[in-house]
C-alpha cells in the first residue's frame, strides 16, 4: 500500500489525496506537521532531502517527491493523462502554470494568513 506523507492544509498534498481517491488507489495517510518542523527531522529527510511534503512512498524505501511529478506518475496509463501528444501538452501546460504562477502567488499567502495566522507578512504588498 502507498504511504502519503502530507500536511493536510497543503494544496499540493490535497492534489495527491484527490487523485489517489479518484483512481481508487488505497493509501495510508501520514500527517507531517510543518509548523513543528517535522519535515526537517532526520527520518523525514531520508525520504525527501528537500524537507518538503508531499512524499509518496510507492514501495519500501522508494519515495516520490514534487506533487506534479507524483501526479504524472500516478496518472500515466489512466484516463487522467492523455495519450494524444497535444492533449498531453495541455495537461502539462496546466501543471506548470499551476505550480509556477498559482502556487507561488496564492499558496504562500494562504499559508501565512490561514495556517500560521500571520497576515502582517502581506500587509505591505
Amino acid at each position: 500500500m502507498y504511504r502519503l506523507y502530507s500536511f493536510p492544509p497543503s494544496g499540493n498534498c490535497y492534489k495527491l489525496r484527490l487523485l489517489l481517491t479518484q483512481l481508487q488507489i488505497p493509501f495510508q495517510l501520514i500527517s507531517v506537521n510543518l509548523l513543528n518542523q517535522e519535515t526537517h527531522l532526520p527520518e523525514f529527510l531520508q525520504k525527501n532531502p528537500n524537507g518538503k511534503v508531499p512524499v509518496l512512498e510507492i514501495e519500501p524505501d522508494v519515495f516520490l517527491t514534487e506533487s506534479n511529478s507524483i501526479l504524472l506518475h500516478l496518472s500515466e496509463e489512466t484516463d487522467f493523462f492523455p495519450v494524444d501528444r497535444l492533449e498531453r501538452n495541455q495537461v502539462l501546460k496546466w501543471l506548470f502554470f499551476e505550480q509556477y504562477s498559482l502556487g507561488a502567488n496564492l499558496s504562500r499567502p494562504r499559508f501565512w494568513i490561514t495556517v500560521v495566522k500571520q497576515s502582517e507578512h502581506f500587509a505591505s504588498l
